[in-house]
């Protein structure tokens, strides 16, 4: 099927057939997670940190923190 085809079949769905296949869709995408190629430059970005975190190097943040910062900045 084409993907103006497979558009036309996903504009008939209605909302809660729609989630759905977007969840199927993204369980699909982490299940071949193996097959996305990462960088070099990401991946020695990634070891960088995770060092890093290990030593007690990095100042953590709590989420509760985070997102009450950002909502603030953009109030």
């Amino acid at each position: 099927m084409r993907p103006d085809q497979i558009k036309d079949e996903v504009s008939r769905l209605g909302l809660s057939e729609k989630l759905l296949l977007v969840e199927d869709i993204w369980d699909s995408i982490a299940a071949s997670n193996s097959e996305i190629p990462m960088p070099m430059w990401q991946k020695q970005e990634l070891d960088r940190r995770y060092k890093e975190y290990k030593e007690g190097k990095l100042e953590l943040h709590d989420w509760e923190d985070v997102h009450e910062g950002l909502r603030e900045k953009h109030k």
